[in-house]
């Protein structure tokens, strides 16, 4: 029976992770605390020797689900580590798990399980990021901003930040894009004002003066993304609406007879404009003899 070799790259990080962030077991004995932390198990360390994460891509935490999680961890205690790394002055830094720290502190722990790390500055910035990817809850512009510093303060490629994140190449590019947007829009998609797909039809309009009039459009009417790129695509092309055939007019059955007997009898084209009985009648010629023929028949010559 063969068997099938494992995907490496693709679980390269997610087994980083999982070593990193082990979950803690049921209460039992409490860890002895020392200056390093054996075999990656968890230890006990004050909450305010801790400091907070300097590369944390998430900009919004929500108070009520903090306060939700406070409640779980008085009645629970701290289900899964946190993951620091030591620092020269005795302190540490916090790399992943800030929701579990904030709580922690609503929940007036003085201590949290932690993981203690030895990583650089690069290593901590990738495992924020994968960290909150992976709970799928950061929003559109942390992530492109995430992935924008991993571009520029770690010079990756989007090819190295998708295979590093798990995340497609065209996906890490759309996100990237989305920093090309005016910040009060940028606002607005953060806050989820604008959605990821309304955000992307907009970049269309990047460099075009009507952009944040559209937008602010989009919002108003509650469009959808597929109503947005079609606003999007008239902007764009204003002759395209132009051209567009004009839905044809209803013609009263007797108003048509008429006009088709005129076209008959003078050999010109007529069109008969009526509303409730008055309207006029226009008679086309495209030569002087089509006119002078014309008033012969209408004054009986």
């Amino acid at each position: 029976m063969s068997i099938a070799a494992p995907d490496t790259k693709r679980r390269a990080l997610g087994k980083g992770l999982d070593s990193l962030l082990p979950r803690v077991q049921p209460p039992g004995p409490a860890p002895v605390a020392g200056h390093e932390a054996e075999g990656g198990k968890p230890r006990e360390i004050p909450v305010e020797l801790i400091d907070r994460n300097p590369f944390q891509t998430r900009s919004q935490l929500h108070e009520s689900e903090l306060a939700e999680l406070a409640a779980s961890i008085v009645a629970n205690g701290v289900v899964q580590p946190i993951l620091v790394r030591p620092q020269p002055n005795g302190r540490f830094q916090l790399i992943a798990g800030e929701r579990r720290w904030r709580a922690s502190q609503l929940a007036k722990k003085t201590t949290i399980p932690a993981i203690l790390r030895q990583v650089s500055d690069e290593q901590a910035l990738e495992i924020t990021i994968v960290e909150n990817l992976q709970r799928e809850d950061l929003n559109p512009m942390d992530q492109a901003r995430a992935f924008e510093r991993l571009a520029t303060e770690f010079h990756m490629t989007q090819e190295q930040i998708a295979t590093r994140t798990g995340k497609d190449r065209v996906s890490v590019a759309n996100f990237m894009r989305l920093l090309k947007l005016p910040v009060p829009m940028q606002a607005q998609v953060e806050s989820g004002e604008l959605s990821f797909g309304h955000a992307r039809a907009l970049l269309a309009l990047r460099d075009h003066p009507d952009l944040e009039k559209v937008a602010r459009k989009v919002t108003a009417l509650s469009l959808s993304v597929r109503q947005t790129e079609s606003m999007v695509q008239n902007v764009l092309n204003p002759e395209r609406k132009e051209k567009e055939p004009k839905p044809e007019t209803v013609v009263d059955p007797n108003v048509r007879e008429v006009k088709d007997q005129l076209q008959r009898a003078l050999g010109l084209k007529v069109s008969i404009e009526d509303k409730n009985g008055r309207g006029r009648v226009i008679i086309e010629y495209s030569k002087l003899e089509e006119f002078d023929s014309l008033l012969e028949q209408l004054a009986g010559k």
